[in-house]
């Protein structure tokens, strides 16, 4: 095999179907009784199993060439959600579709097509490292196993990947604690290019770097879009980034969706109050007068989701029925869906 091997083809692609498409998708965490609580159970306390209720419900439609933005808070289910997208965790319910294809329906041999095609990167970029692992072998490592390159080719085609991702070859032979946190991320996104990948997910991929190099890997994100034709879901709780990378928003808030619409709408007429909230607390030159406001109270416990809207407790405009019926993410404008009673209303 040549080192310009390309990777094997998706089996059944549907041209027509989105990239991505998540029906109903939930994640449930289940933390089962120890002995201890076992025993008290028995012996009458009032002691059960705890379930987390990470995502729940989603649905998402993502299509070749886009960038998607999900935005939430810490613990609203947006890593979880990133990683059954790229394989990492099964969905406790819900189907997804890649190409019109449920993964769930292909054999051992496509699925593992299909999770080469699709790669993450992630927000830590010395802890997703193998400290004990020279780069070379890191980035180089899963596409000579997968058949992408020879042996023969081996050095050449890790080169390559390196330049991609603007890291010096002449450093390959370094191990990831050599290297400073922007080129750490680096050699993360040249290990996920490694495979020849079409869609990557972003999971707070800039969060732990400084401001400057932010910048350098957001504009490296953009030019490998556009020279390899990537898709992203791009996660983040920075909505300066989310606004500055992506074509579409998704505001998630405790394992829902409440918003979404493409980025230039979520950021002159968001719907949702809690994506005003959110932007709410976003500092702009423009509004240097203004006295900012943050999301009043705390995420609710995803042990213990709030009936209803999910939202509804801290939400300034909640009323009786926000507490008892879930709303129903609807379209509200061209592009733009919203799940909130308050389009009823109006």
């Amino acid at each position: 095999m040549s080192a310009a091997m390309t990777a094997p083809p998706i089996r059944a692609i549907d041209a027509g179907a989105p990239m991505m498409e998540l029906r109903d998708i939930a994640r449930r965490f289940e933390k089962k009784l120890d002995l201890a609580g076992r025993i008290a159970r028995r012996l009458g306390a009032p002691v059960k199993e705890e379930v987390v209720h990470a995502v729940d419900g989603v649905d998402l439609t993502i299509r070749k060439g886009e960038v998607v933005g999900l935005v939430g808070e810490s613990g609203c289910g947006k890593s979880t959600l990133g990683r059954m997208v790229a394989g990492i965790l099964p969905p406790s319910g819900g189907t997804i579709q890649r190409n019109g294809v449920d993964i769930r329906s292909l054999d051992a041999a496509a699925a593992r097509e299909m999770k080469l095609r699709t790669q993450m990167i992630f927000q830590d970029p010395y802890a997703s490292l193998n400290p004990r692992m020279r780069v070379a072998d890191i980035v180089g490592e899963a596409p000579l196993v997968h058949g992408i390159v020879s042996r023969a080719g081996y050095d050449a085609y890790v080169d390559e990947q390196m330049r991609r991702a603007g890291l010096d070859p002449a450093f390959k032979r370094r191990y990831p604690h050599q290297f400073s946190g922007g080129q750490r991320q680096r050699i993360g996104i040249a290990r996920a290019l490694a495979v020849k990948p079409d869609f990557i997910v972003c999971d707070e991929a800039v969060a732990a770097l400084d401001v400057s190099i932010q910048a350098q890997i957001l504009n490296l994100f953009i030019k490998l879009r556009t020279e390899l034709d990537l898709t992203y879901l791009f996660i983040s709780h920075d909505l300066g980034v989310v606004e500055h990378i992506s074509d579409r928003v998704v505001i998630m808030y405790l394992g829902r969706v409440v918003e979404e619409a493409p980025s230039e709408t979520v950021f002159a007429q968001p719907n949702h109050p809690y994506t005003r909230s959110l932007l709410d607390a976003v500092p702009r030159i423009e509004s240097r007068k203004r006295a900012f406001s943050v999301v009043k109270g705390e995420i609710p416990s995803p042990l213990n989701p709030p009936q209803g809207c999910h939202f509804h407790p801290r939400c300034p405009h909640a009323m009786e029925r926000c507490r008892v019926e879930r709303p129903i993410l609807k379209e509200v404008a061209p592009g733009q869906r919203s799940a909130c009673h308050l389009n009823d209303a109006a």
